[in-house]
């Protein structure tokens, strides 16, 4: 079996790689970083996706973005796919009307990257990789569209799953609360270095920050303000478990004229100080 496919044009790249024990510690190093990826497992894997262990126990979907930090922990006999591309590829803020899935499958405000695959799921999902993998067999002038066409279908298909798994069935009916609650995830993705609290948002969204409250009330979704601070903390986790930054220089990062309000913020949502976290989070991996 071929290692790895890479199609390349001009600035776009998309490849289709394995997952198991040979590939593994490529996919934990620098390689992939800089790319969107797309992962297809199998019952048996377990995975790091930024600071939250996920163990599949059933054929499941994990997509990561480039600023998120993925480890393959432990790999089950069966290998599985990943897919990782660039945004010439296929950018789904540019195609956001086609896919609809940044906020839900990327960049969401719970930060779960993960689809379980049913098994009446299992049959459509195998043949879209299958496609896409027959496609690199081929030397045709289409091959590049035949396969975004299929990494489309496979975005499409698991937004709706990820709807489904993650969200309400009565708040996904409701298509206007759904494009509100992708709207202000996108904002304070976009906005959270220098944006901080739900009237900085809601100012963006023209709205008065009650409303934009009792919306996420509404929703039973939680608090907006909760959302911006998990936000943040998470950007301070990833700084001080991967950078050298010292925690004043994380907090001028973040926006933070006081360093000190935010260590207190970062206490208060952790329980633990900056420095503690990281210590307690690195000590392990530096035995």
């Amino acid at each position: 079996m071929n290692r790895q496919h890479i199609f390349e044009g001009k600035l776009k790249r998309l490849g289709l790689g394995y997952v198991d024990e040979k590939s593994v510690d490529v996919i934990n190093g620098d390689t992939y970083k800089p790319y969107i990826k797309v992962l297809y497992l199998p019952k048996g894997y377990t995975l790091t996706v930024d600071f939250t262990v996920y163990v599949t126990h059933q054929p499941s979907l994990f997509f990561v973005a480039p600023n998120q930090f993925l480890k393959i922990d432990t790999c089950a006999k069966e290998a599985g796919y990943l897919i990782f591309y660039n945004r010439d590829f296929y950018c789904i803020q540019i195609h956001d009307q086609e896919v609809a899935c940044d906020g839900l499958l990327f960049n969401n405000i719970n930060n779960m990257p993960l689809v379980h695959v049913s098994k009446d799921e299992t049959t459509f999902i195998d043949h879209l990789f299958r496609q896409i993998e027959g496609e690199f067999e081929l030397n045709d002038p289409s091959q590049e569209e035949m396969i975004r066409t299929y990494l489309k279908q496979l975005l499409i298909k698991a937004t709706r799953l990820w709807k489904k798994q993650h969200l309400e069935k009565s708040f996904v009916e409701q298509h206007n609360d759904l494009e509100f609650f992708r709207k202000f995830t996108l904002l304070v993705d976009a906005h959270y270095k220098e944006k901080h609290t739900v009237a900085d948002y809601a100012d963006l969204l023209s709205m008065a920050p009650k409303t934009v409250t009792h919306k996420f009330k509404r929703l039973n979704l939680p608090q907006p303000n909760e959302v911006i601070k998990n936000r943040i903390i998470l950007e301070a986790k990833r700084l001080l478990v991967y950078t050298s930054m010292t925690a004043k220089e994380i907090a001028h990062e973040l926006g933070y004229e006081d360093p000190a309000y935010f260590s207190r913020q970062f206490q208060v949502k952790t329980g633990e100080s900056p420095s503690g976290f990281r210590t307690k989070y690195l000590a392990p991996n530096q035995i």
